[in-house]
């Protein structure tokens, strides 16, 4: 396997795996997280903005996020746009700033997000399987253009697989420890 097309893959890979993480920081736990806030997307002079472009997130205490906005005319776009995001939260504010308590997480609601974080878990492995496939049929149409021999088709192949399987490993650390974190009290 060429160390461009090797290179290539591992780059898919990690990819895969920066995906699953951000997906996973948006998943509520029991402590207050800005990460929490990511994707929320606010009405503002008629685009939609991320909320960090027009706003301080902070966590002041465990279970509290405040948000601080540049302009503070956007306060009421911003506060609207939390309520729409459907994360449970119940965003209060006093003019100046927004202040969102984390609710408690009830032990139901705890494995639902353990669930999906096993979901997201998944998606990101498929990904990863989906990288390998497409590094074994590149290697296929090498060995049958006659770039590379069979032998070293079989050698590639075990290193494409062993690729896989180390970053399938680490997705899979990376989801243990977020349920690890969502089941903490």
């Amino acid at each position: 396997m060429s160390a461009e097309a090797r290179e290539t893959a591992e780059m898919s890979m990690e990819e895969a795996i920066e995906i699953v993480r951000g997906r996973l920081s948006r998943i509520r736990t029991g402590k207050a997280s800005p990460a929490m806030l990511d994707g929320i997307k606010v009405e503002y002079y008629g685009a939609l903005t991320p909320l960090n472009q027009l706003a301080t997130v902070s966590v002041p205490e465990p279970r509290l996020l405040t948000v601080k906005p540049f302009d503070r005319g956007s306060i009421g776009e911003i506060e609207k746009a939390i309520q729409a995001g459907n994360l449970g939260f119940n965003p209060a504010s006093d003019g100046m700033m927004i202040r969102i308590q984390i609710p408690e997480l009830t032990e139901d609601s705890r494995k639902d997000l353990g669930k999906q974080a096993r979901e997201f878990a998944e998606e990101g492995k498929i990904a990863v399987r989906k990288v390998r496939q497409e590094a074994n049929d590149t290697l296929k149409k090498e060995q049958k253009d006659g770039d590379i021999t069979e032998d070293e088709l079989h050698g590639d192949r075990d290193l494409v697989q062993k690729l896989t399987d180390r970053f399938c490993e680490e997705i899979d650390k990376i989801v243990v420890a977020k349920q690890t974190e969502i089941m903490e009290l």
